[in-house]
Order: structure tokens, then sequence, then C-alpha cells
């Protein structure tokens, strides 16, 4: 049974746990709802001090209650708090008690170390020449976004189009992860599985980030451009001081207890990893499940909340170092924007990268704002950017992914790597001379040399 499948049957009949943290949530719809009766004095006189941007609505609606007894409007206010305390607390129930599991089984397993896998979405039906793609999602969040669901997979979707897809599913930490750093998951994991990649494909390939998942690919091509045809990186933070600088230093700071603990630990737990995600938008969970609630039963919409939802309740824990340098690095210090950001100590730069390149910025994106984005597609040479009307999941799972997303990267890469293939042979002996004077297992650091000494990842 696969590492995935024993997770699935152990958790078959278990309560969800979502949406986490459960408590953080609950505790923000009651005592904002709950607390606007003692708010209701200031709309009543037309004032919205904390919120002066809407000084004229709050003028035109004191002039509309004007004649309206007092005791109407409160009691008016009260039962709107009740219907919406019942109508969240009805959606969370109804979600945490849905018959729904996720039952799409794992693909073959063509390489492992530690907890670290390569899955093929191309094996079913290999396609002579088909062109390899190796996909690297975030380390957060759970790779499956990108298979959530029958009907619902941009990987399997690909490998329908004619690519030979590959995932690299990061798993959880387990005992030698939680001693890594990114130089370490970079240099070590994603290399070995990039060497994997090259020799399933008897050449080089294409390599595609999401997210998070798109520093990570950006690191590997700025260290391994020779073996890359093509790179696509698709909602990927850059400059996370882009947009409200104030936000990702406070992320940091709220972030700072909880990288001490995660010190002692080992690793940054699931719940703490959601609560600093809160803060980025503290009221999703309320308008989410107010939404949910008043789904038609047993339709697909409501399914498909279920689906997402639980991927994101999924997640796994960080290594407490790679917290310490996305949370206090690249949240407080802003190093990536700043062109600070160093793996194996060297800087990570996008303006050296010199492949074909999509930069795809969903212009509804919640997660990582556009702008952050945005800073790839200026420093990236030739970089071409395409912007969904799309949101920061909806891109990869939404009704309109297909169309808004999946096709033009599929469209984009297919262009892109057959030009690539007609690249002068002498353009890619220089890149990999460049490469080689930066890179490689030498350079890896002592930790990841301890880890897979006498533990060479095994092919399977």
């Amino acid at each position: 049974m696969s590492q995935a499948a024993k997770h699935r049957e152990g958790r078959k009949d278990a309560p969800r746990l979502g949406p986490r943290p459960l408590a953080l949530h609950l505790g923000t719809a009651a005592s904002t709802w709950l607390s606007s009766r003692s708010a209701l004095p200031l709309l009543m006189s037309g004032s919205l001090p904390w919120r002066p941007e809407l000084a004229g609505e709050a003028a035109a609606l004191r002039a509309s209650l004007d004649g309206v007894a007092p005791e109407r409007i409160a009691g008016a206010l009260d039962r709107e708090v009740r219907r919406r305390l019942d109508l969240f607390l009805r959606g969370v129930e109804r979600y945490r008690h849905h018959p729904y599991r996720r039952t799409l089984g794992d693909p073959p397993v063509v390489w492992q170390a530690g907890t670290t896998r390569l899955l093929d979405y191309g094996a079913a039906s290999p396609a002579e020449g088909a062109p390899v793609l190796l996909f690297v999602p975030s380390l957060i969040n759970r790779g499956y976004i990108l298979d959530l669901a029958e009907g619902n997979s941009v990987l399997r979707w690909l490998a329908a189009e004619g690519f030979r897809p590959l995932l690299l599913d990061w798993g959880r930490p387990g005992e030698a992860e939680r001693a890594f750093t990114l130089t370490d998951y970079i240099t070590g994991r994603l290399e070995a599985a990039l060497d994997r990649a090259l020799a399933l494909a008897g050449g080089r390939i294409g390599l595609v980030g999401y997210c998070m998942g798109g520093d990570l690919a950006l690191a590997l091509a700025a260290r391994r451009q020779a073996d890359i045809a093509a790179l696509g990186l698709l909602a990927t933070p850059w400059d996370f001081h882009a947009e409200r600088p104030e936000l990702g230093r406070a992320v940091a700071a709220a972030a700072a207890p909880m990288l001490r603990l995660a010190d002692r630990l080992g690793e940054l737990s699931t719940e703490l990893i959601q609560a600093l995600f809160y803060l980025l938008d503290p009221y999703l969970a309320p308008r989410k499940f107010l939404r949910f609630a008043e789904l038609e039963p047993g339709s697909e919409r409501e399914r498909a909340f279920v689906a997402l939802e639980d991927w994101l309740n999924d997640g796994v824990p960080l290594a407490a170092a790679v917290a310490r340098e996305c949370l206090a690095g690249w949240y407080g210090e802003n190093t990536p924007g700043r062109g600070e950001w160093r793996i194996a100590g060297r800087r990570i730069d996008p303006a050296a990268i010199r492949l074909p390149s999509l930069v795809m910025v969903p212009s509804q994106d919640r997660i990582v704002p556009p702008p952050s984005a945005e800073a790839l597609a200026r420093l990236i040479p030739g970089a071409e950017r395409l912007q969904p009307a799309l949101g920061h999941i909806g891109m990869m799972v939404g009704g309109r992914a297909e169309s808004g997303a999946w096709r033009p990267l599929a469209t984009w890469l297919r262009r892109a790597m057959a030009d690539a293939a007609r690249r002068p042979a002498k353009l890619r002996r220089a890149a990999a001379r460049k490469d080689r004077s930066g890179a490689g297992r030498a350079s890896l650091p002592s930790q990841v040399q301890q880890t897979y000494k006498g533990t060479e990842p095994r092919n399977e």
C-alpha cells in the first residue's frame, strides 16, 4: 500500500479537523459579530473612524435610518448576528461530517529518498518522445492540489495532452528532513529528482513550480540551466514587500515565538502554520463557510468545496530551519526581493536566468499578491507574463482552471520546449560549464552529505 493510500485509510472514519485552526476561526466569527452591538452607536452617528474610506457610505446609511426607532435597528442587528453565527456553525458541521473522501490512487513512484517521492503521471500511457515535465509544489501544502480529484487534475490532464508529468511529493518531514534547510532540499532532494527526470527523458525537461515550489524551482533552474528546456513559475512569490510590507513584517513578528518552539521540536507544526496564514485574511473562513452552508446538498459544488477544504487542512509541518528561512527571511527581511536569498552560499538571481520562462500571475490571487509575483516577470530576461482572471488556488482546480491556466500553460510549454530543442548545442555546452562552476553534489552542505551517505536515492 502506498504512503498516500495508508494516509487515506487511516483517516477514513476519523472526524475532520478543519477548518484549521478551528478555535481561531470560531473565535474570530463569534467575537466580530457579537461585538456589532458595541459599534452600533458609532454607526447610528454616521461615524466609522476605523474605516475612513467608508465615510460616504456611513453617512448615506445614517440618513436612511432617520425616523427608524433605535430598538427596531438593534433588534434587526441581533437577528442578523444570530443568523450569521447559525449559518457559519451549520456550514462547519456540514463540512466536518460530509461523506466525501478522496479516492484517487497515486501513480507509480519512480524515485524516492527519505520521505520525498517522484510520481510519474505519464506512466499509464507513455507516449514516444513525450516532453517530460517536473512539477515542484510547496513544502507547506500537499502536492496533490495538482491532482485533486477525478476530472480535476492538471497532471492527469497534461498526460492526456501528450506530456509526461512528474510530481515531486515532498511528504511529511521525517527524522532526517527535520534537520534540513532550503539548501538541503534544493541541492539534495530536488537536484536528485531532476537527475531521475533527466534519465527518464533522455534529455532536457520542462520545470514548473507552483507557489513556494516556484521559488524552489527557480533556485534549481539557476543551478542547472543546461538541463532545463523551459521554466514555468505559477503564482510564485518573490518580492514579499511589494504590497503591504507591514503585513509581511507582522507575519514574521508573530512567527518569532513559534520559531523558537520549532527550533526545540525540529519542525513548525501545521496548526501554527495555519494560524500564520490566518493573519493574511482573518475573515476568509467565515466568508467561505457562510457560502458553503447555503449550497445545495449533494451538489457538485458542495463536493468540490469539501475536496478543496480537505486539501487545505491536510498540510504538513515545516522543518525548523526552513520555517525560519521563509518566515523570518522571506516575509520579514524580504531576502528574495532584495536579491539576498542564497542557496549553498550562492545568490539566487532571476536576472541570470537564460531560459524560456513563463510567469503566470493570477490577477485575483489573495495569497500571493500579484505585485509580488510580477517582480519575477520583470527580472527574468525575456520572461513571458500571463495574467489569468483567477485566484491562487482557482488557477489549479477552479471551474475555469482548464481554459484559464492549464491550456495556456500546455500551449506555452509545447512551444517553448520545441524551440529549446533547436537551441544551438554550443550554447547548451556553455550553460552547462557555467552551471558546473557553481553547483553540483560537491556543493552539498555537510548535513545533506551525511543524510545521503549510505542511503542514496533508490529507483522503483
